[in-house]
Order: C-alpha cells, then structure tokens, then sequence
C-alpha cells in the first residue's frame, strides 16, 4: 500500500452538516502547521471536494500510477478529477472496494504525515470497505447540534468501534452563527448535541465549529492563516 503515515476518517451519519468542508479544512490546517498531508474523497457517488477546493484539474500518471492534485500544500484524490464534468457514477456495491483499492495502492501519495479520508455519509459500503483495508485508521465523527444528526451521527460512531477503530473525538459543526463585527451567536440547529454525542461515545469534543458564510465564489474554504476553530481541532488530533 502506496498510503502512509497517520489515517484519519471524517465520518457522519446523515449528509448535510458539513463533514466534507471539515475534513477539507482540518487537512489545510494540519498542511499549515508543516505536517505532510494528503486528502482523499471517499464519497463516490456523492463527491463534492473537487467543487469545494474549485479544482478542474486531473491527475497525471507516472509508470501506470497517478499523481495526487495538488491544491496548497495537501495532495488531493477524488472520484471527481475521473469522471466527465459531473457525471453520476452508477456503481454496485462491490466496484466501490475496487475503488479504494485504486486510491490507496495506485497513486504515488509520497511521505505524508497526516492523511484525511472524507468518508460518504452513513455506515455503507465504503465505510465497511475502509474499515477492513486500513485497521489503524482512527475516526472524527462530525455532526450538528440538532438531536436528528445527533442520533444518526450516532450509528457512525458505533460502527467505528465496533470494527475496531479508535475515535479521536466529535466535531460539532454548525455550531452557531455570529453575525459579522458582531458578539452575539444564534443556535440555529440547537444545543448541546455534539457534547452529547461524545459522552455516549466516550470520547472528547474536538471543537465547535460556526456557521460560516460563502465568499463570493460559494466558498467556505479558508486562504492563509486557519480560523482559531480549526488550528486548535488539529493540535487535539496530532499524535
């Protein structure tokens, strides 16, 4: 296997609270404190960080393996960069482990310290799939503070234990929203959620992370220096 370093799955339970703009920032945050970090999406059918990082290009090949794209200083894989502009990729279960299998032992990763797998949503194939190939891989569970994700984010929790896997904590996002050059926070899918989720886990809350609005190019990506949310989430999660 060509994946080296430390693994860390973002997971969730349901689609719709975030899990993919975490895990894009937690990888450029760990990126900026000098770690060594690639950044694969994982979610086939459903792959979103190509349009979150505003990527077009498509990885080269060298000697029949493909080299990552490169976006900052994270090196990234998506089943987006392969198929025709957005094309629906229309797939049974069993082609989703060949694709793994092709992200992890036919791309020339390098020496990476931090890997992040953006997982799909849901505890499926690809969850099952990567729990199987990489046994030492820990997890970040994402989820908001409203009691529904909460309950669903839950299951991803539990299967992460149950196959073996260490959770390195919980991450509530959309935490609140703060107006900008304002004090006051608005919580706007409730309270209290991702506290809850971690204690029923027997983990720690890596952090709460705001409601952030879009920059003119739909982006919620930050350029530069990381917001303090996400610099202290990736100190917690170093090993």
């Amino acid at each position: 296997m060509l994946l080296k370093g430390n693994v860390i799955a973002v997971a969730s339970g349901k689609g719709g609270v975030g899990k993919s703009t975490v895990a894009v920032n937690l990888a450029l945050s760990l990126a900026h404190m000098g770690k060594k970090t690639a950044l694969i999406d994982l979610d086939i059918y459903g792959f979103s960080i190509p349009k979150i990082l505003n990527l077009e290009a498509k990885p080269k090949t060298l000697n029949n393996k493909m080299i990552p794209v490169g976006f900052q200083d994270i090196k990234v894989m998506s089943m987006g960069f392969l198929v025709n502009e957005n094309a629906p990729v229309v797939w049974r279960g069993p082609m989703l482990g060949k694709v793994l299998d092709h992200f992890f032992d036919d791309v020339l990763w390098g020496e990476t310290d931090y890997t992040i797998l953006d997982l799909p949503p849901g505890t499926g194939d690809v969850a099952l799939d990567m729990h199987q190939k990489l046994p030492d891989c820990q997890e970040i569970i994402v989820t908001t503070p409203h009691p529904a994700a909460v309950h669903v984010a839950e299951r991803a929790g539990t299967m992460a234990q149950k196959s073996g896997n260490k959770i390195l904590g919980v991450i509530e996002n959309m935490s609140y929203f703060s107006p900008p050059d304002l004090d006051e926070r608005y919580h706007i899918f409730g309270e209290g959620g991702g506290p809850a989720l971690a204690e029923t886990l027997d983990t720690q809350l890596l952090g709460k992370i705001p409601i952030s609005i879009p920059d003119e190019k739909g982006s919620t990506v930050f350029e530069g220096t990381p917001p303090r949310h996400y610099t202290d989430i990736a100190k917690k999660i170093i090993l």
